[in-house]
């Protein structure tokens, strides 16, 4: 369950990143408003509030990708419509609808009913549905929707049923917030400390909107909100259950940002000071405490206990001393800044008073709570499995970039344990393993690899690059030496495969030309997945007539392959090219290919570089496609194929590719 919650807290992180920036957004547009209220301020209240509007949202997407096993977008589909399902068939018209009663009598908890609970039960719910359905095969009928399609049909008719108990159950719930909500009204500086603790503690279910509509606006005749705005009500007293958040949102939760921040790993400082940086501005300048709050509330969930306790101390204080202001949107600087001018507001400027006492208290409370109770807290997170920034094993100072994506994707499979056979082709690691299943996708592709193709329980590919052999050998060694798997943290660089592109001349324009006579083919129907989605780079494909095969640039021989069935170049603008002869040709060995130059041999566009036997290699149950790739494409700007006609000849120009 810990482990769980602690992934749950990583997974929020997401959508809890985007929060910052829509609330400066709405911060700077309630400050312009108070200036000019023209259409910039508008302009900027909308564009913040369109995301503050959907945290459920991003919380149910965020959530079910990043709880996901190997993060696919499928998984946040899912979690989309598993969120949309019951907000929708739950809104007060369609309730109005389903019970055949007048929409003004539908109980106003389903105007309720789009909150940040139901957004992180979707969330969950989808990432199960993925985790245990996503490889799920139906009958050959029905295979259309197999594996990853399946996963967001199972989640609508699994929130359908959800939403039948919500029907049921929801009302209720939120009834009883509201009286209680009423009854704590009577408890005057008490009360307002209840509900201030409250308030926070109901934050992760999202119910704290129910509370919050008792309190600031006219569900039980208190309208606290509309009250201070409209400057009626008691002068001390109208405000009360807004005043105390000012000291929290100000410099109670910054505070203990900073104390995270302190207690973070020395390794994990830097993203910690990041995220905390971020999160305690936007609750200072602008009242939004959900990236603050988010970060730890799961992962550290008696430290968030501790938040609330806090909140409901300092609202209690504030109103006993009857220090009060208020807000139109939350409890920021902004809105204490407009406060200021309120007729209304009482002694304001003692909440910074009250403020900076509360700071030194949430500091030195946090700090004491983390240590004392060794939460994990952002920053402090245990090395896990799960972990795909640092699972790996100890490197050496000597270890070149290879052994170091050895290293880490030897990990990220398991260790000698689970590694059965290695070997490679051109481009990819053809692996055999005792369990796929148990696989760290996440952080094989944190190495560098371009992509994972699981073809069964035992069978693997990883996608390197034409510098495969080199992580191969190391990955080889390593099975053969029994290296353990000691889980240390390691640099968050990612390894390298790539060539780089510091080497390509800029503004020179290379002409491409057909490799052998016969039909054009688009990489994207190439019949493999690795060429066809353009893991290694982008190209064309020939379907040759014949078995002359001829050079399709002008350059240099980088490579043979020691199989025959591929062979590099590098043209004098610094672009490199994979020649790759047939689909999964690698297990011919050679046989089929006779190849006609050698590594570092000049050679001219129609030249001939190889002999393929194509009769042979369909024998032998392969395809004969020969596939054209630049493998340093992310150097390349501008690309444009220029195909003369469907019958592609020797000599015949594919495409021009100009370097910027």
């Amino acid at each position: 369950m810990k482990n769980y919650l602690q992934r749950m807290g990583r997974s929020l992180q997401l959508p809890v990143a985007v929060l910052p920036a829509a609330a400066l957004l709405v911060g700077i547009g309630n400050w312009w408003a108070s200036a000019s209220n023209d259409i910039v301020a508008h302009f900027l209240q909308a564009g913040g509030n369109a995301v503050l509007s959907q945290l459920p949202l991003l919380f149910a997407v965020g959530l079910a990708l990043g709880m996901s096993k190997d993060k696919d977008g499928a998984a946040a589909l899912a979690g989309l419509v598993a969120f949309e399902l019951p907000t929708n068939v739950l809104k007060s018209e369609s309730v109005a609808t389903l019970l055949n009663i007048k929409v003004a009598t539908v109980n106003p908890a389903f105007g309720q009913i789009g909150n940040v609970f139901i957004g992180i039960i979707s969330g969950l719910i989808a990432a199960a549905l993925y985790n245990r359905f996503h490889e799920t095969k139906l009958p050959m009928a029905l295979s259309f929707f197999s594996g990853k399609r399946l996963v967001p049909i199972l989640a609508a008719l699994t929130m359908l049923l959800v939403s039948v108990a919500l029907l049921i159950v929801w009302p209720p719930v939120y009834d009883a917030l509201v009286t209680f909500g009423k009854f704590i009204v009577g408890l005057g500086a008490v009360g307002a400390g209840l509900y201030g603790f409250f308030n926070r503690l109901l934050i992760p279910t999202g119910l704290h909107q129910a509370l919050n509509s008792v309190f600031w606006f006219d569900v039980a005749g208190i309208n606290d909100i509309g009250k201070f705005l409209a400057h009626k009500g008691i002068k001390g007293v109208t405000g009360m259950y807004q005043a105390g958040f000012f000291p929290v949102m100000m410099f109670g939760l910054p505070a203990g940002a900073y104390a995270i921040y302190r207690n973070a790993l020395p390794e994990r400082k830097v993203e910690t000071a990041s995220l905390m940086m971020t999160g305690a501005f936007a609750s200072f300048f602008t009242g939004v405490t959900e990236p603050l709050e988010f970060s730890f509330m799961f992962v550290a969930w008696p430290l968030y206990v501790l938040h609330a306790i806090f909140t409901g101390l300092s609202l209690a204080f504030a109103a006993f001393m009857h220090w009060t202001a208020g807000f139109a949107f939350s409890a920021g600087l902004v809105d204490y800044i407009l406060s200021l001018k309120n007729p209304i507001a009482n002694q304001p400027l003692m909440l910074i008073l009250q403020g900076l006492v509360l700071a030194v208290i949430y500091y030195f409370g946090f700090d004491f709570a983390i240590k004392k109770f060794h939460l994990m807290t952002p920053g402090r997170e245990p090395v896990t499995a799960d972990d795909a920034d640092d699972l790996a094993i100890a490197t050496d100072a000597d270890d070149d970039k290879y052994t170091r994506q050895a290293k880490q994707i030897y990990a990220a499979l398991g260790g000698a344990d689970n590694l059965t056979v290695v070997d490679n082709c051109t481009t990819r690691l053809r692996l055999q393993l005792a369990d796929t299943s148990t696989i760290n996708e996440a952080a094989i592709k944190h190495s560098g690899a371009a992509g994972i193709n699981k073809l069964d329980d035992h069978n693997l590919q990883i996608i390197i690059g034409t510098e495969v052999q080199f992580v191969a050998d190391a990955l080889s060694h390593l099975k053969l030496t029994n290296a353990p798997i000691t889980k240390t943290t390691t640099s968050n660089e990612a390894v390298a495969t790539a060539p780089t592109a510091t080497n390509i001349t800029s503004g020179v324009t290379t002409d491409f030309y057909s490799v052998a006579n016969g039909q054009y083919v688009d990489i994207e129907n190439v019949d493999d997945d690795t060429f066809a989605k353009k893991m290694l780079g982008d190209g064309f494909a020939i379907d040759p007539a014949d078995g002359t095969i001829t050079a399709p640039v002008d350059g240099t021989v980088s490579t043979v392959f020691p199989t025959k069935h591929a062979i590099g170049f590098k043209t004098d603008s610094g672009l490199e090219i994979l020649l790759h002869m047939g689909i999964d040709t690698v297990e011919l060995n050679g046989a089929p290919f006779e190849v006609l130059v050698q590594t570092g041999q000049p050679v001219h566009h129609g030249e001939v570089v190889a002999k393929a036997d194509l009769a042979a290699i369909k024998a032998a149950g392969k395809a004969t496609t020969m596939m054209v790739i630049i493998t340093n494409m992310d150097a390349v700007n501008l690309m444009k194929f220029k195909m003369l006609t469907n019958q592609v000849k020797v000599s015949d120009e594919i495409m021009l590719v100009t370097t910027k």
